[in-house]
Formats: structure tokens, sequence, C-alpha cells
């Protein structure tokens, strides 16, 4: 183990793979840095909130592997943003079989990420909407045991941890055109 400072730097995997998986390549703007690193976090809340309702006594088990599997599936989504920023977005990384080292066609990462941008930025403004109209997005009146119905520190909890799930389409749509745009010129 080197020392710097006579403090001791771990050189492990773990650290090496982190930085090479967050690491940007030549050309990215800090601003899509910034922005592609933000969002897992705009997701992290909204997964964590969810997590406590896995494990309450009225969830059967199926519902629990629901809830635990949407947080996980969400927070995954949400970090293939990084991948607009970071060399595994541009050349398929090397442990992938038969296709390790090969260049990604720009298309083939700008089109799902556009898409989902889009899909992302409407169904939470719609969610949003429907919330504040007091009906779910199906337009039945929002059940009287919803934490925003309840008020007091579960709604605040909720829309804390929900709001953020707003910024989550345009910080997508915006890493995603800084990634066309340095692709395309690079």
């Amino acid at each position: 183990m080197t020392t710097v400072n006579d403090r001791p730097v771990t050189t492990g995997r773990l650290r090496t793979t982190w930085a090479a998986v967050h690491e940007p390549v030549a050309g990215v703007p800090r601003w899509a840095r910034t922005a592609a690193l933000a969002v897992p976090l705009t997701v992290l809340p909204a997964g964590l909130w969810r997590l406590p309702a896995a494990f309450d006594d009225g969830s059967g088990l199926g519902e629990r592997a629901y809830i635990v599997f949407l947080s996980i599936a969400s927070e995954v989504a949400a970090f293939t943003a990084i991948g607009l920023i970071a060399r595994w977005g541009e050349v398929v990384p090397n442990w992938v079989p038969f296709l390790r080292g090969r260049p990604i066609p720009t298309k083939a990462a700008a089109v799902p990420a556009a898409f989902g941008a889009l899909v992302l930025t409407v169904l939470w403004t719609a969610a949003w909407i429907a919330e504040f109209a007091g009906v779910t997005l199906r337009g039945e009146p929002t059940p009287a045991n919803f934490p925003t119905q309840v008020g007091g520190w579960e709604a605040a909890t909720y829309y804390l941890c929900y709001l953020p799930l707003l910024l989550w389409g345009p910080l997508l749509a915006a890493v995603t055109f800084a990634y066309v745009r340095r692709r395309r010129n690079g």
C-alpha cells in the first residue's frame, strides 16, 4: 500500500472500477458531467422512500419483491445516464464477450436515451399534475391512506422524495444532447 502525506492510499479493484465507470471522457462539458451524476441522485430518494413499504406487515411476498425490484431497477436505469459521459458509453467494456472493445454507435445510445428522457418527462409531469388534481394516473380519486392525503410529516417526506423525479427526464435529455453533440464533433 502506498502512502500520501502519511495516509494510506487504497488502490484496490473497487476504487479502480469506480473511477473507470464514473470518469468522463475527453470533451465532456462540466455541466453535462454534473447533470449525468445528478440523475441517479434524483431517483435515489424515491427508491429509499419505497423500501420500508416492502417490509410492511400487510405486504405479501410478491408485493415486497416488486417494491424492491422497482427501487433497484429505477436506480440501475438512472445510472445508465453516466454511460453518456463515460468511456463505457462509447466503447463496449472488456468484460462483455464477443463485443468487447467495439465502438458503440452514437444512435444506439442516443435514441434510447432520448426516448427515455421523453417518456420520463411526460410520465412524471403527468403524475404530478394528477397528484395535485387529487387523482391517480388512471383518473381514480387518490386513496385516503395515500401519504399526501394523510398529511403531516408523511406528506412532506413523500414530496421531498418524489419531487426530484421531475428532473430525471430533463437532466437525461440534456446529457443526451451533450453526448450526441460530442460524438458528432469528435
